[in-house]
């Protein structure tokens, strides 16, 4: 079984001097790549730096939400320069956050167009946050031909509708640890309707540790345990799960063939 962690924050501060260990791991749980992702200049520099020392890498860089009243000018023109990299395979992650409220929320919305603007220049596809503010998501996504270049909602935590209204947009669906939780009713549904080739997987480390590990720190490794728990709800074998999204991750992200 070949899976691919769509999004996983390896760069992060929990990894630091043992990222080669946590890919060891994760090979050893059939996660066999993964896509490294930043937010700020620190992270979207560590993503490109582990994405080009270890082959199993891809690295996805852009400007959080939370970090959008940082962006400017200087900003955008490093930013553009580092997507053009081999190892880029995305823009992100990128979006808007309602619930920390970090950055007012007119910035973010013209950080995160922004970025899709840059996105769609490059032609390259985008991770997008979105917490609290699917609504406003989803307009600023509306008015973008998101189809024509890609997309990933990240880590989907709405309910059947909504995720529909993003795959008709032409949204990939990424579903994180939250699919193995409980009481994650709408996303145990969204995930019994999601259609297995506009799926993907991810962990989110050092984010929403799935079950059985749920309270201890994530890791990559992990989404072997998004697959499983989405291959229970959807009551089908886990290397189903396992090969589509990875199929799917390779197509959205270029890598080639398998």
């Amino acid at each position: 079984m070949q899976i691919f962690d769509s999004h996983t924050h390896l760069n992060d501060t929990p990894y630091a001097g043992h990222e080669a260990d946590f890919i060891a791991q994760a090979a050893e749980l059939g996660v066999v790549e993964m896509a490294i992702v930043g937010s700020d200049p620190i992270l979207n520099e560590g993503a490109l730096r582990l994405a080009a020392q270890y082959e199993p890498l891809s690295a996805i860089i852009g400007w959080h939400p939370e970090s959008a009243k940082d962006y400017h000018k200087a900003e955008e023109t490093l930013l553009i320069d580092q997507l053009q990299r081999p190892e880029v395979v995305a823009l992100g992650e990128i979006g808007l956050d309602y619930h920390w409220d970090t950055s007012p929320r007119e910035v973010q919305q013209t950080v995160f167009a922004r970025q899709i603007e840059i996105a769609k220049s490059l032609h390259l596809p985008i991770s997008v946050h979105t917490r609290d503010a699917l609504e406003d998501t989803y307009k600023i996504l509306k008015e973008t031909d998101v189809r024509d270049f890609g997309g990933i909602i990240h880590s989907f935590n709405g309910d059947v509708e909504w995720m529909k209204r993003f795959m008709d947009l032409g949204m990939q669906i990424s579903f994180s640890g939250v699919v193995s939780f409980k009481n994650a009713h709408d996303v145990h549904q969204a995930a019994q309707a999601c259609p297995l080739d506009v799926m993907l997987v991810e962990t989110d480390a050092p984010y929403l540790t799935p079950t059985p590990y749920r309270g201890k720190q994530n890791q990559p490794g992990y989404t072997r345990y998004v697959v499983e728990a989405i291959a229970k709800l959807k009551d089908e074998a886990p290397e189903e799960i396992a090969a589509a999204t990875y199929a799917n991750a390779h197509r959205i992200f270029k890598l080639g063939a398998l």
